[in-house]
């Protein structure tokens, strides 16, 4: 049989590839369909057929999976978010335990990965833990790992019909969803995005036009502290000032005034900022109200500079009983309370006594780093990017802990500078590092540095697998292993694995 666009097939869902999507067989060809779950038998329409797979698109559900659920949320198919919400949480984790055994069996080539491997940590439900939702409940109450998030940045556009559209991009493209919930992100948040609404459409302010690089808010982005329960509110703007239309024409005029030198006539203006503070500042918890400046073209969403017009400059929160200050350009998990299981992970994996000296590379605003200072003799970081270091020192300073010293650089440099500077080793190597993996040199250098042990933080399986086994071909063994969920109904998975010199 042979497989051409928009033909269409029944088909079982066997299995569930890397970015949650269903997998099923057709003449022995892998067919992937996105929104499907293992067990499923679906009706699909082939969209594109390459060498030895094919992608197909959902049309029907002729038998559902016992592991098939309904989304609490509606928009969750469209979504780029909630890209595994129709399956039961209890097969995410499954799922997520498999992708990350199979990477380091595949890729890290470790034979007895099963032996090495804990139960993954899962999330909670949203209210009753253990509650049935097979059946697809979808109260509120009893649907598993929601409203965890403490960090939200939603594109404000307008649609095709000109009406304001504030939400998420559909997946793998910018059309945005327009939404009044997101139940991955925390409560307050339903709050803001309504008052948005209002505070727009009243004040003419205009919405970012991406194709065309016009109009003024671009993003809305909120933090909450999980433990503190301050909220944090930043515009990102293209342009210099939150204004309206209105606003607009009269600067505009006054200019035109001054430059013929007429006197511009007087007239009521409103302080567009200021009426935003007004309609924002009463919601429980606002702690910070600020602007982001990004006139670039660019899919990046935040600019370089910040202008606080209302509270503090940043939001606190914790991560165990480490304090620390989060503004808008700061990088922090996402998911603090499945952050502290990690770390704890992490620092049981380390076992500290109080006598090492702990490099943590990658170290961002110094989470990690200050989690096991409190355990470690000495803890060094590094992080490349100098804003972050600045964070994480104040953070060290806030919490009175003061056997951390933080370095602005590369790793694969800052380690040989500051050994050769002081011929002081390492007992632990911490690293964090970004999706990619580890830079190929900062591998050999930890390998030149010979720890006793390497705490490999990863959120890649296949990046963490791949360099895991160029440390394993150094002489380091795998010993433990365990996934964390900290992204329900989505497909990323954390990893922490613990690695010891075998020759020590």
């Amino acid at each position: 049989m042979s497989l051409e666009k928009n033909q269409e097939f029944e088909l079982t869902i066997e299995d569930m590839g890397n970015e949650g999507e269903g997998i099923g067989h057709l003449d022995g060809m892998a067919v992937f369909v996105k929104d499907t779950v293992p067990g499923d038998v679906v009706r699909i329409k082939i969209i594109k057929v390459k060498k030895n797979y094919a992608y197909g698109r959902l049309i029907q559900v002729i038998c559902p999976s016992d592991y098939r659920v309904e989304p609490i949320c509606p928009h969750a198919r469209r979504c780029g978010g909630c890209t595994i919400m129709h399956v039961s949480y209890e097969k995410q984790l499954a799922w997520k335990q498999d992708k990350v055994k199979n990477c380091l069996q595949r890729i890290g080539g470790i034979a007895d990965i099963e032996e090495k491997m804990e139960p993954i940590i899962g999330m909670e439900y949203g209210g009753s833990a253990g509650a049935d939702i097979s059946k697809g409940n979808k109260d509120v109450k009893d649907f598993p790992a929601i409203r965890y998030r403490n960090k939200a940045q939603f594109p404000v556009r307008r649609d095709k019909a000109g009406k304001l559209a504030i939400g998420f991009y559909a997946g793998r493209t910018h059309s945005v969803i327009d939404t009044d919930i997101c139940y991955l992100q925390d409560e307050v948040n339903d709050e803001i995005i309504r008052r948005l609404r209002c505070f727009m459409e009243k004040y003419q302010v205009e919405a970012y036009d991406e194709e065309r690089h016009t109009g003024l808010v671009r993003h809305i982005l909120t933090r909450v502290g999980r433990r503190t329960g301050e909220v944090m509110i930043c515009l990102i703007l293209n342009g210099d000032k939150l204004e309206g239309k209105g606003e607009k024409k009269y600067y505009e005029s006054r200019k035109a005034h001054v430059k013929q030198g007429k006197v511009m006539p007087k007239e009521a203006l409103r302080n567009v900022e200021k009426e935003f503070v007004e309609e924002m500042m009463d919601i429980p918890g606002i702690t910070s109200i600020s602007l982001n400046v990004n006139k670039e073209k660019t899919n990046r969403i935040l600019g370089a500079h910040c202008r606080t017009i209302w509270g503090r400059d940043y939001i606190t929160d914790y991560i165990g009983n480490v304090q620390y200050q989060i503004s808008p350009l700061s990088f922090y998990q996402v998911n603090p309370k499945q952050t502290e299981k990690l770390y704890r992970k992490a620092l049981e994996y380390a076992d500290l006594n109080g006598e090492e000296t702990v490099w943590d590379l990658y170290c961002g605003i110094g989470t990690i780093s200050l989690f096991l200072a409190q355990k470690a003799k000495k803890v060094r970081g590094v992080e490349i990017v100098p804003e972050a270091i600045e964070d994480a020192r104040r953070n060290a300073k806030i919490n009175g802990i003061q056997n951390v010293e933080f370095f602005v650089g590369k790793a694969e440099e800052v380690l040989p500078e500051q050994y050769e500077k002081t011929g002081e080793r390492a007992d632990v190597i911490v690293v964090d590092p970004p999706r990619k993996g580890c830079d190929i040199v900062a591998i050999e250098t930890m390998i030149k540095m010979a720890p006793k042990r390497i705490i490999y933080v990863s959120c890649d399986p296949a990046t963490l697998a791949r360099d895991v086994k160029m440390l394993v071909a150094a002489g380091y063994e795998l010993k433990k292993v365990c996934a964390v969920d900290q992204f329900g109904h989505g497909g990323h998975v954390e990893t922490v694995v613990m690695l010891s010199y075998k020759i020590r």
